[in-house]
This record gives structure tokens, sequence and C-alpha cells, in this order.
């Protein structure tokens, strides 16, 4: 039963992990869009706010459960 719980949460991991980076926004400025244009997002009050920000934070966290996710199944194929 464990087993197949894991399996769920894990495929659902999956979609979230694809979405969310679907979601953000490319880095199409490269290094000289980062050096003239990202002065006013690095001094700005409110960097941390910001959906791009919001869901790196969140990718990052299903990615961290993604692992997870992994080492448990790959525990439940060795016992096996």
């Amino acid at each position: 039963m464990l087993k197949i719980l894991t399996n769920v949460l894990h495929i659902i991991v999956c979609l979230v992990i694809i979405a969310m980076v679907l979601l953000q926004s490319g880095k199409q400025a490269g290094l000289s869009g980062s050096i003239a244009g990202g002065a006013e997002t690095f001094f700005g009050k409110n960097k941390g706010r910001t959906i791009d920000a919001i869901l790196s934070k969140l990718t990052t966290a299903a990615a961290i459960i993604f692992l997870v996710t992994s080492i448990i199944l790959q525990i439940f194929v060795v016992k096996k």
C-alpha cells in the first residue's frame, strides 16, 4: 500500500515540476541583460516576492520531494 502511495506521489510531483518549469520565464537576455537591465531587479525591494522567485522556490521544494520519493522507491525495489 505504501509503495502505491509513493508511486502516485512521485508521478504527481513529476507533473508539478514539469508545469512549474514551463511556467517560469526564460533568461533570454544573457550576460549583457544581467549587467545592463539586472540592476533594477537586484536592488529592488520585492525581488523575493516576484512570480519567478516564488516559482523558483516551489520548483526547488518539488525537486527535493522528487529526490526523496525516488530514494524511497529505490529502497522498495532493493527490498524485493
